[in-house]
């Protein structure tokens, strides 16, 4: 029985040493390889920080692409999804509301174009991110706000599309914001 007790104790404390000391510290400096050294990649403009790179923002101005829904109001202390089933009622209006405020700002575009990423939250209710379709189906209204060529906006949307090795393409909705208002400006 001795014996049982003294490798339990000693399995013991080779899984703290090695969950609690190691496995943390290995993490750390993971990170520290990271852009932004495990701090979060900030984006700034005019040496002024303006967003993290991978927590989405709200953008409702019309005169700025807009991003994925979020189901916790874009605050990443309470990051999660809604909880929400497609049969919800609730849910079900949620998103019946964001279509008709998409219709509404793009009058030419047809309820079956409307990508999902447009009007239903992620998982996390951060992401930054929205697929290239729903970059494009903006361009026309940005196009029209800012006074600008669609051929702008569309190349805009082209040069901020990215191709990760695994998984879809993607558009950071706050590269492609800060983007638009530096062509803008010029």
């Amino acid at each position: 029985m001795k014996t049982n007790i003294m490798q339990s104790v000693k399995i013991t404390l080779v899984l703290m040493i090695l969950l609690c000391v190691i496995y943390p510290i290995s993490i750390m400096l993971a990170g520290k390889l990271t852009p932004g050294g495990g701090n979060g990649e900030t984006l700034s403009v005019n040496g002024k920080v303006v967003g993290y790179a991978t927590l989405g923002q709200k953008f409702s101005a019309a005169n700025y692409f807009w991003g994925r829904p979020s189901a916790v109001g874009y605050n990443a202390a309470g990051s999660a999804g809604s909880n929400k089933g497609p049969s919800n009622p609730d849910y079900l209006a949620e998103v019946g509301e964001r279509i008709d405020t998409l219709l509404k700002y793009h009058p030419g575009l047809k309820k079956a174009e409307i990508p999902a990423d447009l009007v239903t939250a992620s998982g996390s209710g951060l992401d930054p991110d929205i697929s290239p379709q729903a970059a494009k189906i903006q361009t026309s209204r940005i196009a029209a706000e800012r006074r600008l060529p669609i051929h702008d906006i569309e190349e805009l949307v082209a040069r901020n599309t990215e191709s990760p090795f695994f998984g879809p393409a993607k558009v950071n909705v706050l590269r492609l914001n800060i983007a638009l208002d530096q062509i803008t400006k010029k």
